[in-house]
């Protein structure tokens, strides 16, 4: 059993025991995760009737997405287990959208894209067998314009759902796939930087 969290579009949390979604807790806002995380947590976890204890592992969504809203979710994730002794499983967020797609009967090749803010798109590349999706290009981040691949089904969405989120990480793991990121995929430096060295005034 785990809790699954992504905040790289607006906020989603659930607890997943194998293929069964017991909760889920989600809201499109992108400006209010640090509000509404620690609510959908709790919320999730007393409808699921889970104790934190009972939990094998947090899944945490490492985006694309802005750096400010993904950050929320991957700090909780990580806070989270650590305080319940648990691994912390990193799980691409647009693998959960073809996931979805996948689930629904799609296959062939599939765009997955999400707003990147500042006029510009985060998109991700998979091919949808009867196995399982694979993602075989991407994340990356360009003007909507430029976006690739046009011989794909293009799916656009503005959030990605936890269930499914930790739904892809079991099904990851069941087929021997690793963890192919470590790192927030950002993809952009945030708008707030450490400031330089003082320059020295000359008398």
């Amino acid at each position: 059993m785990l809790l699954a969290i992504d905040t790289s579009a607006g906020t989603s949390v659930a607890v997943v025991d194998g293929d069964t979604v017991l909760a889920e807790g989600s809201t499109e806002d992108t400006m209010r995760h640090a509000e509404v995380i620690g609510e959908l947590i709790d919320l999730v976890l007393t409808e699921a009737g889970v104790e934190p204890d009972a939990l094998d592992e947090v899944v945490a969504g490492m985006g694309p997405g802005p750096f400010t809203g993904l950050r929320v979710g991957i700090v909780a994730a990580r806070a989270f287990a650590f305080g319940i002794g648990r691994p912390v499983v990193p799980v691409v967020s647009h693998d959960a959208i073809a996931f979805e797609e996948w689930s629904a009967g799609t296959r062939g090749p599939l765009l997955v894209v999400t707003d990147a803010r500042r006029r510009e798109v985060y998109w991700s590349r998979y091919e949808l067998a009867a196995a399982a999706p694979l993602r075989t290009s991407g994340p990356g981040l360009c003007v909507p314009a430029a976006v690739p691949h046009p011989e794909a089904v293009r799916i656009d969405a503005t959030q990605v759902g936890a269930g499914a989120l930790g739904r892809v990480a079991l099904l990851h793991r069941s087929l021997g796939r690793a963890d192919d990121v470590a790192e927030p995929l950002y993809l952009r430096s945030p708008d707030v930087t450490m400031p330089g060295a003082r320059k020295r005034v000359s008398q």
